[in-house]
């Protein structure tokens, strides 16, 4: 008979077992107190009374799938796996989990050692496992083509393409589960992934893929990447309000999973890519990532000087480096990347170089000190001159009709966007108002108009604040405008990657900056000497941790803002409204749409999944120009970096609610604890912590030596069990637990 603790564990085995789609009343699937005959060689005790599987999982055919070994509370299940081994072994049961009732670890004991994981696996999870284990080719003997057909042409994978494939075959026979990629932009980071992913369909090493980006452009472009390369295996965009299609190959947003995870178990996936890792890693987006038990993938154009130690942890990488990466001068050297140069003669707005300190910086306010219309019209006349003379030379196959190229221009507010668009049209009345379009959050459908910018002869430039920075892919891009000030370093070689893709059918041999905030200088960037975040540069950028602390290396100051003030900025104007107000406008709207029997509302409030037209309809008529809601300006109403449009749907019908920031708290901390794999002693130690960092918004070491850390003999426990470490333990506690939530 088990002892009280131990049977408050297997209470809340049998709740986890239910939520991961066993159920632990129908003996076909599961069955407790097992009788096991031990193998010979034990004491003749031990033979003449049988042991006690606690928990049996069977299969579909009634065969063993899985031991599960229950430990009574604060008692590290870990320590009980040769015991559970012993037990999977007599019974042939091919897997072992061990359990506490608050941890879980799960061990294929075949193929490595016990791991934590989120979740039990289902049954389905597990036949699924035991499938690949039989049918998997080796990878080893498998070859590697070296061309493939994308959109119906013939490509050459590159040499580090390839190189890399090889890596990760590497890393997978080692039994290495994670794998960081650090590519330039432009340099094929998706092609190679999602080739990598068919050798590993092919092969047998996966069934369930799941593809995460942090943007909707990048969904769209990785589902069409996804299809053209790979028609033959079923995959989809999983949206908020959609129903889980359960294809082979998964694109979802990060957003979106952030409110889904769960309805999965850990095991469900055999492959998990994260697009843009250093981001997907950072604090709010950790548990979606942590929650799957699989080859995680990630990939990043960031150097390695400016990626998180965290995201190194993740990733298990050793020395703090990627375990593939290719410099970008290589990038430039062998013509996978194109050149650039900056343009001259332009007029900079800006003498020196403008330091800001976080907390105080106000883009409206730099906007309107810095600019005006007099230098709005400077900047566009200077930019339209010289990019008519440039493009000849940048692009010699491009038609004088098309000329001057395809531009972005990087604005600082939505306000200051629509002011240079309209100087822009105004310079060529010729195209009717469509030489210039602004492409931000706000205008009643984005999407459609990046795509007419990449594939329609007007708008020849688009004007952005946001959308444009990061995970556009546009190859003819000839010119990047910097009308605004940058000061994160991973954000200003995102911007500039914009433009460094190869166009063969224009002739593309370079593209021009034109920097009025004299960014480049800032950064040590040249023509001869491009900035790579690792003292190549000629100037002096700060490094990571220094002027402007953290938030200057993975967001810009304008996002701080953002998150610190009590308005929303709305709308192309940036019309400011209070947060309260415009949480109580947009509960005001969709219950008033409730009221008035509003279908696709009424879909949301019954649980019905939406199809994709329902889900474009609402995200449309939502984000008219009366109120502009979108997820965007909803998230910094709500003050959450997580939360999907079905979500607020459901948060102002009182279906739910947005978590707090305690509970999104606990979940980063959960997240983290995982990642971390630390013991439960360990776990418990540092739960306390957290707790004074919930009133404080951070922790410290001299936290352990106050109430009521001090009366449980905190300090001396922590020297046991962290030892030295502990101060960088607390270090990255507040990094991916406190800073993600401020």
């Amino acid at each position: 008979m088990p002892d009280p603790s131990e049977a408050d564990a297997r209470i809340n085995i049998d709740q986890l077992l239910r939520e991961a789609d066993w159920d632990p009343s129908d003996k076909r699937q599961v069955r407790t107190e097992v009788p096991v005959t031990l193998e010979t060689g034990l004491a003749e005790a031990d033979i003449r009374f049988p042991k006690k599987a606690d928990y049996v999982l069977y299969d579909s055919n009634g065969r063993p799938l899985a031991v599960i070994e229950a430990k009574k509370n604060g008692i590290d299940p870990y320590r009980s796996k040769q015991q559970a081994l012993q037990y999977a072994r007599a019974i042939l049961a091919p897997f072992v989990f061990l359990s506490n009732g608050d941890v879980i670890y799960f061990w294929d004991f075949i193929e490595g050692d016990a791991r934590p994981v989120a979740s039990f696996f289902s049954q389905r999870d597990l036949e699924r496992l035991v499938h690949q284990r039989n049918n998997r080719k080796d990878l080893a003997t498998l070859p590697l083509s070296d061309n493939y057909l994308r959109s119906g042409e013939v490509r050459l994978l590159r040499l580090y393409q390839l190189a890399c494939m090889r890596a990760l075959d590497s890393a997978l026979l080692l039994g290495k589960r994670r794998f960081l990629i650090e590519l330039p932009t432009g340099c094929g980071k998706t092609d190679l992934v999602v080739l990598y992913i068919k050798r590993l369909l092919q092969a047998g090493h996966a069934e369930r893929v799941l593809f995460l980006v942090d943007r909707e452009s990048l969904a769209k472009q990785a589902l069409d990447f996804i299809q053209d390369l790979l028609p033959d295996y079923s995959s989809y965009w999983l949206k908020a309000g959609t129903a889980p299609q359960h294809k082979q190959i998964t694109v979802v947003l990060l957003q979106t999973m952030m409110s889904r995870y769960e309805s999965f178990t850990s095991g469900y996936f055999d492959v998990v890519v994260a697009d843009e890792a250093h981001r997907s890693i950072y604090g709010a987006w950790r548990p979606a990532l942590e929650f799957f038990d699989a080859f995680h993938i990630g990939l990043t154009a960031t150097p390695a000087r400016y990626i998180e130690r965290n995201t190194y942890q993740f990733y298990h990488c050793d020395g703090n480096q990627p375990d593939f990466s290719h410099p970008i001068e290589q990038a430039f050297a062998d013509g996978h990347l194109v050149p650039y140069k900056f343009a001259e003669g332009i007029t900079e707005l800006l003498a020196d170089p403008f330091e800001a300190d976080g907390e105080e910086y106000d883009p409206a306010a730099f906007e309107r000190e810095w600019t005006n219309a007099e230098t709005n019209e400077l900047m566009m006349r200077e930019f339209d001159r010289l990019a008519h003379e440039n493009f000849r030379e940048l692009a010699p196959g491009l038609k004088d009709s098309d000329g001057p190229g395809k531009a972005i221009v990087f604005a600082i507010t939505k306000n200051h966007a629509t002011r240079l668009a309209k100087i822009l049209n105004d310079l060529h009345p010729e195209a009717k108002g469509q030489y210039a379009e602004i492409i931000t959050s706000d205008i009643a459908d984005a999407d459609a108009m990046i795509r007419k910018f990449k594939r329609e002869p007007y708008p020849r430039v688009a004007v952005s604040v946001g959308m444009l920075d990061t995970g556009f892919d546009c190859r003819e891009v000839l010119h990047l405008v910097l009308c605004r000030r940058v000061r994160s370093p991973i954000l200003y070689q995102q911007m500039r990657g914009r433009g460094t893709r190869t166009a063969p059918h224009i002739g593309k041999k370079g593209f021009v900056i034109y920097d009025f905030f004299k960014n480049h200088e800032y950064f040590g960037d040249s023509d001869d000497h491009p900035f790579t975040g690792s003292g190549s540069g000629s100037g002096s950028a700060p490094p990571p941790g220094g002027p402007g602390g953290r938030e200057l290396i993975e967001l810009d100051l304008d996002d701080r803002w953002r998150e610190r003030v009590t308005y929303v900025e709305v709308g192309p104007l940036d019309t400011r409204v209070e947060k309260d107000e415009y949480r109580s406008r947009w509960e005001r709207v969709i219950t008033e749409a409730d009221a008035s029997a509003d279908p696709i509302v009424r879909k949301i409030k019954a649980g019905e999944a939406l199809d994709d037209a329902e889900q474009d309809a609402l995200t449309h008529r939502l984000n008219e120009s009366e109120n502009y809601f979108n997820e965007d300006n909803l998230r910094h109403a709500y003050r959450t970096r997580t939360g999907t449009l079905i979500d607020f749907v459901r948060a102002a019908l009182g279906l739910t609610r947005v978590k707090s920031r305690e509970e999104q708290i606990d979940d980063n901390f959960r997240a983290w604890l995982v990642a971390n794999q630390f013991s439960a002693e360990q776990a418990d130690l540092l739960s306390m912590l957290k707790a004074r960092g919930v009133a404080n918004g951070k922790v410290e070491v001299a936290d352990l030596f106050q109430p009521p850390l001090d009366h449980f003999n905190a300090p001396e426990r922590a020297t046991q069990l962290f030892g030295p470490q502990i101060r960088d333990i607390v270090a990255d506690l507040n990094t991916a637990v406190f800073d993600s939530t401020a």
